[in-house]
């Protein structure tokens, strides 16, 4: 795990819509943080300092550490961003308390290597689809990796990559298959296309509705994925509408 990012907050009593307004005019966010055994506590943050942190990948994936005034300071993860629909602007940011005791369970980005180096990624007319791009873990927050990674050296034309093949360090464990009715899910295939279907974004697309295809015929239909999201949270319509006010 990374060093921790550490967030200055400032503590605040003023809520509502109004004051969640005032404090975007101002250049701020307001955010809540809850859980644990503490009451929800209202707080504001530096809208720039956060844009810029939100860049990052592991902003959401990754225990960060808040700090107020007084110089006290609690770990914590993202569990929700709201976004404005258009502007570069955050409206709204949820923070969950994390303990060192607890195991957390929390969506975790999935990094691809050596696809270059298969022999689907060699092979001519086969395109190589990430099937998800990122998975819900278990862990402890002292062995909670920032990604996990899925070596496609091994992919062959026509293979796949299940859920169940990914390696996890030590501690960590994948929800999905850790449950009594584990699902295990493609996570990546190569499949083959036709010399018609050209190449670029239009064969990948006719590729993916060939893989689903193939995937409905099998004894046991695999689940289609989501890709959506990155752990951002969904947009709001509006600044008039955010959680935690």
């Amino acid at each position: 795990m990374s060093e921790s990012l550490t967030i200055t907050a400032e503590i605040r009593e003023d809520v509502g819509k109004g004051a969640s307004r005032r404090l975007r005019r101002e250049g701020k966010i307001p955010a809540v943080l809850y859980g644990g055994e503490k009451d929800t506590q209202a707080l504001s943050l530096n809208h720039k300092d956060i844009l810029h942190d939100a860049e990052s990948e592991s902003f959401y994936s990754s225990i960060m550490e808040i700090k107020v005034a007084d110089g006290r300071t609690q770990d914590v993860v993202v569990r929700d961003m709201q976004r404005h629909p258009y502007k570069q602007h955050i409206l709204h940011l949820d923070f969950m308390r994390v303990s060192a005791t607890e195991v957390l369970r929390i969506a975790i980005p999935i990094h691809f290597i050596n696809e270059e180096k298969s022999e689907a990624g060699k092979a001519s007319g086969v395109v190589i689809q990430h099937q998800i791009t990122e998975v819900e873990i278990a862990a402890l927050p002292k062995d909670l990796p920032e990604f996990l990674e899925v070596d496609l050296s091994g992919l062959e034309p026509g293979g796949a990559v299940m859920l169940s093949d990914i390696k996890v360090p030590e501690g960590v464990e994948i929800v999905d298959l850790s449950q009594e009715d584990d699902v295990d899910m493609m996570v990546a295939n190569a499949v083959h296309i036709s010399e018609d279907q050209g190449t670029g974004a239009a064969a990948a697309a006719e590729a993916e509705a060939l893989a689903e295809e193939e995937m409905e015929i099998g004894d046991t239909p695999l689940e289609d994925s989501d890709e959506e999201g990155e752990g951002e949270g969904e947009a709001e319509s509006g600044e008039e509408e955010e959680s935690g006010d």
